[in-house]
Protein backbone atom coordinates (compact mmCIF):
# COMPACT_ATOMS: atom_id res chain seq x y z
CA UNK A 1 0.00 0.00 0.00
CA UNK A 2 1.29 3.49 -0.83
CA UNK A 3 1.43 5.90 2.30
CA UNK A 4 -1.91 7.78 2.11
CA UNK A 5 -3.89 3.56 1.92
CA UNK A 6 -1.20 3.11 5.09
CA UNK A 7 -2.12 5.97 7.04
CA UNK A 8 -5.70 5.63 6.45
CA UNK A 9 -5.86 2.51 7.90
CA UNK A 10 -3.38 2.83 10.90
CA UNK A 11 -3.53 6.12 11.97
CA UNK A 12 -6.32 7.57 14.08
CA UNK A 13 -8.79 9.53 11.60
CA UNK A 14 -8.18 13.29 13.54
CA UNK A 15 -7.15 14.74 11.03
CA UNK A 16 -8.50 16.34 8.14
CA UNK A 17 -5.16 15.84 5.38
CA UNK A 18 -5.05 17.34 2.56
CA UNK A 19 -4.31 15.19 -0.43
CA UNK A 20 -0.65 15.80 -0.29
CA UNK A 21 2.06 13.39 0.18
CA UNK A 22 5.37 15.88 1.57
CA UNK A 23 8.29 13.72 0.92
CA UNK A 24 11.62 16.27 0.55
CA UNK A 25 11.92 19.81 0.46
CA UNK A 26 14.53 23.10 0.58
CA UNK A 27 13.97 26.12 1.95
CA UNK A 28 10.70 26.99 1.00
CA UNK A 29 10.11 24.79 -1.74
CA UNK A 30 8.46 21.82 -0.81
CA UNK A 31 7.98 18.53 -3.15
CA UNK A 32 5.26 15.77 -3.40
CA UNK A 33 5.50 11.96 -4.06
CA UNK A 34 5.22 13.23 -7.58
CA UNK A 35 8.21 15.34 -7.32
CA UNK A 36 6.00 18.51 -8.17
CA UNK A 37 7.23 21.69 -6.23
CA UNK A 38 4.86 24.16 -4.10
CA UNK A 39 5.81 27.23 -2.17
CA UNK A 40 5.35 26.35 1.49
CA UNK A 41 3.17 29.06 2.92
CA UNK A 42 2.54 26.97 6.37
CA UNK A 43 5.88 25.74 7.88
CA UNK A 44 4.48 23.00 9.52
CA UNK A 45 1.98 25.47 11.63
CA UNK A 46 4.34 27.76 11.99
CA UNK A 47 7.25 25.47 13.40
CA UNK A 48 9.73 25.03 10.36
CA UNK A 49 11.40 28.64 11.66
CA UNK A 50 13.94 28.71 8.68
CA UNK A 51 12.41 26.57 6.77
CA UNK A 52 12.98 22.88 5.28
CA UNK A 53 16.14 21.29 5.73
CA UNK A 54 18.23 24.52 6.52
CA UNK A 55 21.79 23.95 6.27
CA UNK A 56 22.77 25.40 9.87
CA UNK A 57 20.18 23.38 11.42
CA UNK A 58 20.65 20.63 10.38
CA UNK A 59 24.21 21.03 11.04
CA UNK A 60 23.36 21.98 14.59
CA UNK A 61 21.22 19.33 15.36
CA UNK A 62 23.09 16.38 13.59
CA UNK A 63 26.61 17.52 15.45
CA UNK A 64 24.25 17.18 19.03
CA UNK A 65 22.61 13.91 18.03
CA UNK A 66 26.70 12.38 17.07
CA UNK A 67 27.20 13.49 20.65
CA UNK A 68 24.50 12.28 22.83
CA UNK A 69 20.65 12.06 21.67
CA UNK A 70 18.98 12.23 25.17
CA UNK A 71 20.12 11.83 28.53
CA UNK A 72 17.08 12.50 30.90
CA UNK A 73 16.55 15.63 33.78
CA UNK A 74 18.36 13.46 36.21
CA UNK A 75 21.90 15.07 35.08
CA UNK A 76 22.53 18.07 33.50
CA UNK A 77 23.08 18.98 29.72
CA UNK A 78 24.41 21.89 28.26
CA UNK A 79 22.18 22.16 25.32
CA UNK A 80 19.45 22.90 27.57
CA UNK A 81 21.20 25.22 29.63
CA UNK A 82 22.19 27.29 26.96
CA UNK A 83 18.82 27.42 25.70
CA UNK A 84 17.70 28.55 28.54
CA UNK A 85 20.46 30.98 28.77
CA UNK A 86 19.51 32.51 25.62
CA UNK A 87 15.86 32.63 26.53
CA UNK A 88 16.03 34.29 29.73
CA UNK A 89 18.92 36.68 28.42
CA UNK A 90 16.26 38.09 25.94
CA UNK A 91 13.52 38.18 27.48
CA UNK A 92 14.15 39.23 30.90
CA UNK A 93 12.91 36.45 32.34
CA UNK A 94 14.57 34.52 35.18
CA UNK A 95 13.63 30.70 34.69
CA UNK A 96 13.10 28.17 32.27
CA UNK A 97 10.90 24.64 31.89
CA UNK A 98 11.21 22.81 29.33
CA UNK A 99 8.69 20.29 27.58
CA UNK A 100 7.98 19.36 24.17
CA UNK A 101 4.80 21.04 23.20
CA UNK A 102 2.63 24.15 23.36
CA UNK A 103 0.05 23.02 25.26
CA UNK A 104 2.68 21.30 28.09
CA UNK A 105 4.23 24.54 28.22
CA UNK A 106 0.55 26.02 29.07
CA UNK A 107 -0.21 23.10 31.29
CA UNK A 108 3.05 24.33 33.26
CA UNK A 109 1.93 28.23 33.38
CA UNK A 110 -1.35 27.45 34.90
CA UNK A 111 0.31 24.92 37.19
CA UNK A 112 2.86 28.04 38.55
CA UNK A 113 -0.14 30.16 38.66
CA UNK A 114 -2.19 28.09 40.64
CA UNK A 115 0.67 27.04 42.87
CA UNK A 116 1.75 30.77 43.21
CA UNK A 117 -1.90 31.60 44.23
CA UNK A 118 -2.22 29.05 46.75
CA UNK A 119 1.26 30.26 48.47
CA UNK A 120 0.75 34.09 48.00
CA UNK A 121 -2.97 33.51 48.81
CA UNK A 122 -5.31 30.63 49.26
CA UNK A 123 -5.23 27.50 47.60
CA UNK A 124 -9.26 28.78 46.61
CA UNK A 125 -7.68 30.99 44.87
CA UNK A 126 -7.34 29.13 41.01
CA UNK A 127 -9.40 30.68 38.75
CA UNK A 128 -7.58 31.45 34.97
CA UNK A 129 -9.31 34.12 33.04
CA UNK A 130 -8.89 33.02 29.21
CA UNK A 131 -10.69 34.66 26.40
CA UNK A 132 -13.26 33.86 24.21
CA UNK A 133 -11.99 32.69 20.51
CA UNK A 134 -9.04 32.02 22.38
CA UNK A 135 -6.92 28.19 21.57
CA UNK A 136 -4.82 27.02 24.04
CA UNK A 137 -3.89 23.32 23.71
CA UNK A 138 -5.96 19.86 23.38
CA UNK A 139 -5.16 18.66 26.58
CA UNK A 140 -8.16 18.52 29.24
CA UNK A 141 -6.87 21.14 30.90
CA UNK A 142 -5.70 23.27 28.24
CA UNK A 143 -8.71 22.06 26.16
CA UNK A 144 -10.16 23.86 29.20
CA UNK A 145 -8.18 26.92 28.91
CA UNK A 146 -9.36 27.47 25.23
CA UNK A 147 -12.82 29.81 25.22
CA UNK A 148 -14.00 28.10 22.11
CA UNK A 149 -17.15 25.78 22.82
CA UNK A 150 -16.60 23.63 19.52
CA UNK A 151 -13.23 21.98 21.04
CA UNK A 152 -15.29 21.10 24.04
CA UNK A 153 -17.87 18.80 22.59
CA UNK A 154 -17.64 15.29 23.90
CA UNK A 155 -14.46 15.56 26.36
CA UNK A 156 -16.44 16.97 29.57
CA UNK A 157 -16.22 17.40 32.05
CA UNK A 158 -13.43 19.88 31.58
CA UNK A 159 -11.31 21.02 34.39
CA UNK A 160 -12.82 23.66 36.31
CA UNK A 161 -11.94 27.25 37.35
CA UNK A 162 -12.12 29.10 33.89
CA UNK A 163 -13.32 31.84 33.18
CA UNK A 164 -14.04 33.47 29.43
CA UNK A 165 -14.28 36.61 28.83
CA UNK A 166 -14.59 38.90 25.44
CA UNK A 167 -11.63 40.70 24.34
CA UNK A 168 -11.93 44.22 24.38
CA UNK A 169 -13.93 43.79 27.44
CA UNK A 170 -11.70 45.31 30.00
CA UNK A 171 -14.66 46.14 32.34
CA UNK A 172 -15.55 42.68 32.08
CA UNK A 173 -12.18 40.94 32.82
CA UNK A 174 -12.53 43.93 36.09
CA UNK A 175 -15.84 42.06 37.23
CA UNK A 176 -14.38 38.61 36.67
CA UNK A 177 -11.65 39.46 39.19
CA UNK A 178 -14.21 41.23 41.91
CA UNK A 179 -16.10 37.87 42.16
CA UNK A 180 -13.79 35.37 41.96
CA UNK A 181 -10.38 34.50 43.24
CA UNK A 182 -8.68 34.49 40.16
CA UNK A 183 -4.99 33.18 40.01
CA UNK A 184 -4.29 34.36 36.29
CA UNK A 185 -4.97 36.05 33.19
CA UNK A 186 -4.03 33.83 29.85
CA UNK A 187 -3.61 35.84 26.52
CA UNK A 188 -2.32 35.31 22.81
CA UNK A 189 -1.62 38.95 21.40
CA UNK A 190 -2.95 37.17 18.16
CA UNK A 191 -5.31 34.56 18.63
CA UNK A 192 -4.54 32.21 15.85
CA UNK A 193 -6.52 29.52 15.64
CA UNK A 194 -9.34 32.23 16.20
CA UNK A 195 -9.18 33.59 12.98
CA UNK A 196 -5.30 35.12 13.42
CA UNK A 197 -6.92 38.37 15.31
CA UNK A 198 -4.72 40.49 17.22
CA UNK A 199 -5.78 41.93 20.53
CA UNK A 200 -5.74 45.74 20.40
CA UNK A 201 -2.70 47.43 22.20
CA UNK A 202 -4.95 49.64 25.24
CA UNK A 203 -6.81 46.35 25.89
CA UNK A 204 -3.27 43.92 26.43
CA UNK A 205 -2.02 47.22 28.43
CA UNK A 206 -5.01 47.55 30.59
CA UNK A 207 -5.04 43.37 31.24
CA UNK A 208 -1.01 44.04 32.38
CA UNK A 209 -2.45 46.76 35.10
CA UNK A 210 -4.55 44.88 36.22
CA UNK A 211 -3.04 41.48 36.62
CA UNK A 212 -0.23 43.70 39.18
CA UNK A 213 -2.71 45.55 41.14
CA UNK A 214 -4.30 42.74 42.02
CA UNK A 215 -0.80 40.14 42.50
CA UNK A 216 -2.18 38.09 39.61
CA UNK A 217 0.09 36.88 37.24
CA UNK A 218 0.11 37.66 33.33
CA UNK A 219 -0.19 34.74 30.97
CA UNK A 220 1.28 35.27 27.50
CA UNK A 221 0.82 32.20 25.14
CA UNK A 222 3.61 32.96 22.32
CA UNK A 223 3.29 28.96 21.30
CA UNK A 224 2.82 30.42 17.70
CA UNK A 225 3.23 33.96 17.84
CA UNK A 226 7.18 33.74 19.24
CA UNK A 227 10.18 33.47 17.95
CA UNK A 228 10.06 35.75 15.64
CA UNK A 229 7.10 35.32 13.74
CA UNK A 230 4.91 38.23 14.39
CA UNK A 231 8.33 40.93 13.74
CA UNK A 232 10.09 40.71 17.33
CA UNK A 233 11.55 37.87 19.04
CA UNK A 234 8.13 37.14 21.45
CA UNK A 235 5.13 39.18 20.32
CA UNK A 236 4.28 40.81 23.63
CA UNK A 237 7.26 42.76 22.90
CA UNK A 238 4.77 44.45 19.99
CA UNK A 239 2.30 45.86 23.46
CA UNK A 240 5.45 47.50 25.48
CA UNK A 241 4.24 44.85 28.08
CA UNK A 242 6.30 42.34 30.68
CA UNK A 243 4.44 38.96 31.31
CA UNK A 244 4.72 36.96 34.41
CA UNK A 245 4.95 33.83 32.17
CA UNK A 246 5.55 33.21 28.70
CA UNK A 247 4.65 29.99 26.78
CA UNK A 248 6.00 28.78 23.73
CA UNK A 249 7.05 25.75 21.10
CA UNK A 250 6.29 25.75 17.90
CA UNK A 251 9.15 27.58 16.05
CA UNK A 252 11.24 27.27 18.73
CA UNK A 253 12.40 23.99 18.09
CA UNK A 254 12.95 24.72 14.03
CA UNK A 255 11.22 21.36 13.63
CA UNK A 256 11.50 19.03 16.18
CA UNK A 257 9.51 19.42 19.63
CA UNK A 258 10.41 21.42 21.80
CA UNK A 259 8.24 24.07 24.34
CA UNK A 260 9.11 26.39 27.02
CA UNK A 261 7.68 27.92 29.66
CA UNK A 262 9.18 31.00 31.28
CA UNK A 263 8.80 32.79 34.68
CA UNK A 264 9.78 36.28 35.47
CA UNK A 265 10.89 37.27 38.94
CA UNK A 266 8.14 37.31 40.65
CA UNK A 267 7.28 32.99 40.07
CA UNK A 268 10.50 32.10 39.81
CA UNK A 269 11.21 30.02 42.61
CA UNK A 270 7.17 28.79 42.42
CA UNK A 271 7.61 25.19 40.96
CA UNK A 272 10.58 23.53 43.00
CA UNK A 273 12.09 20.19 43.91
CA UNK A 274 9.49 17.69 42.41
CA UNK A 275 6.59 19.97 41.53
CA UNK A 276 6.80 19.36 37.35
CA UNK A 277 8.72 17.23 35.08
CA UNK A 278 8.74 15.81 31.68
CA UNK A 279 10.63 12.57 30.33
CA UNK A 280 11.81 14.08 26.76
CA UNK A 281 11.71 18.40 28.26
CA UNK A 282 15.27 19.67 27.09
CA UNK A 283 16.06 17.65 25.02
CA UNK A 284 19.90 18.10 23.82
CA UNK A 285 18.78 17.40 20.01
CA UNK A 286 15.47 19.74 20.40
CA UNK A 287 17.87 21.83 22.16
CA UNK A 288 20.82 22.18 19.79
CA UNK A 289 17.84 23.11 17.19
CA UNK A 290 16.12 25.80 19.45
CA UNK A 291 19.69 27.36 20.21
CA UNK A 292 20.66 27.53 16.44
CA UNK A 293 16.95 29.14 15.55
CA UNK A 294 17.33 31.68 18.53
CA UNK A 295 21.14 32.51 17.70
CA UNK A 296 20.07 33.60 14.06
CA UNK A 297 16.54 35.75 15.29
CA UNK A 298 18.50 39.29 14.73
CA UNK A 299 17.17 42.50 14.76
CA UNK A 300 18.31 42.06 10.25
CA UNK A 301 16.13 39.09 10.77
CA UNK A 302 13.11 40.59 12.43
CA UNK A 303 13.01 43.87 10.47
CA UNK A 304 13.13 41.34 7.81
CA UNK A 305 9.51 39.93 8.70
CA UNK A 306 8.14 43.22 8.97
CA UNK A 307 9.02 44.32 5.28
CA UNK A 308 7.63 41.45 4.21
CA UNK A 309 4.43 41.53 6.49
CA UNK A 310 4.11 45.19 5.07
CA UNK A 311 4.71 43.95 1.38
CA UNK A 312 1.73 41.24 1.97
CA UNK A 313 -0.72 43.84 3.73
CA UNK A 314 0.03 46.34 1.14
CA UNK A 315 -0.78 43.72 -1.90
CA UNK A 316 -3.33 42.15 -0.20
CA UNK A 317 -5.36 44.43 1.28
CA UNK A 318 -8.36 46.07 -0.57
CA UNK A 319 -8.38 43.85 -3.77
CA UNK A 320 -11.15 42.09 -5.48
CA UNK A 321 -11.77 38.72 -3.99
CA UNK A 322 -10.46 39.64 -0.50
CA UNK A 323 -12.41 41.12 2.08
CA UNK A 324 -10.05 41.62 4.81
CA UNK A 325 -6.54 40.70 5.77
CA UNK A 326 -5.32 40.58 9.40
CA UNK A 327 -2.66 39.49 11.80
CA UNK A 328 0.49 40.35 13.25
CA UNK A 329 4.04 39.82 10.93
CA UNK A 330 4.11 37.14 9.21
CA UNK A 331 1.26 35.47 10.92
CA UNK A 332 -1.22 36.42 8.39
CA UNK A 333 -5.25 35.54 7.87
CA UNK A 334 -6.72 36.48 5.02
CA UNK A 335 -10.85 36.57 4.86
CA UNK A 336 -11.53 35.97 0.92
CA UNK A 337 -15.26 36.47 -0.78
CA UNK A 338 -14.50 33.24 -1.96
CA UNK A 339 -14.71 29.77 0.65
CA UNK A 340 -11.84 29.71 1.78
CA UNK A 341 -11.16 25.91 1.77
CA UNK A 342 -11.64 26.22 -1.86
CA UNK A 343 -9.09 28.87 -2.00
CA UNK A 344 -6.81 26.90 -0.54
CA UNK A 345 -7.36 23.79 -2.58
CA UNK A 346 -6.94 25.87 -5.92
CA UNK A 347 -3.87 27.19 -4.34
CA UNK A 348 -2.49 23.96 -3.63
CA UNK A 349 -3.02 23.10 -7.21
CA UNK A 350 -1.19 26.26 -8.56
CA UNK A 351 1.65 24.72 -6.47
CA UNK A 352 0.99 27.01 -3.20
CA UNK A 353 0.61 25.53 0.45
CA UNK A 354 -1.81 28.11 2.51
CA UNK A 355 -3.41 26.58 5.58
CA UNK A 356 -6.78 27.64 7.08
CA UNK A 357 -7.82 29.56 10.51
CA UNK A 358 -11.84 28.89 10.95
CA UNK A 359 -12.94 31.00 7.90
CA UNK A 360 -9.47 32.82 6.78
CA UNK A 361 -6.72 31.80 4.70
CA UNK A 362 -3.65 31.43 6.85
CA UNK A 363 -0.19 32.59 5.93
CA UNK A 364 2.36 31.22 7.81
CA UNK A 365 5.80 31.39 5.76
CA UNK A 366 9.41 30.91 6.62
CA UNK A 367 10.88 33.64 8.24
CA UNK A 368 13.86 33.87 6.03
CA UNK A 369 11.35 33.32 2.72
CA UNK A 370 13.40 34.73 -0.33
CA UNK A 371 11.21 37.82 -1.59
CA UNK A 372 11.12 36.26 -4.94
CA UNK A 373 9.47 33.17 -3.70
CA UNK A 374 6.70 35.60 -1.88
CA UNK A 375 6.05 38.01 -4.69
CA UNK A 376 5.30 34.49 -6.59
CA UNK A 377 3.28 33.08 -3.93
CA UNK A 378 1.11 36.39 -3.04
CA UNK A 379 0.36 36.72 -6.96
CA UNK A 380 -0.83 33.61 -7.21
CA UNK A 381 -3.40 34.17 -4.13
CA UNK A 382 -4.42 37.23 -5.94
CA UNK A 383 -5.11 35.10 -9.11
CA UNK A 384 -6.83 32.53 -7.42
CA UNK A 385 -9.08 34.83 -5.33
Amino acid sequence: MDTKALDKQYIMGTYGRFPLEIVSGKGSLVYDENGKEYIDLGTGIAVNTFGIADDEWVEAVTAQLMKCQHTSNLYYSEPCAKVAEALCTRTGMKKVFFGNSGAEANECAIKIARAYAAEKKDRDTYFIITFKNSFHGRTITTLSATGQDVFHVDFTPLTEGFLYAEVGDIEGVERFIAENKVAGIMLETVQGEGGVVPMPLSFVRSLEKLAKENDILLIVDEVQTGNGRTGELYSYMNYGITPDVVTTAKGLGGGLPIGACLVGEKAEFTLGLGKHGSTFGGNPVAAAGALNVLSRIDRDLLDGVKAKSEYIFKSLEGKKGIESVTGLGLMIGIKTVRDASEVITELREKGVLAIKAKDKVRLLPALNIPMPLLEKAVNTILEVV
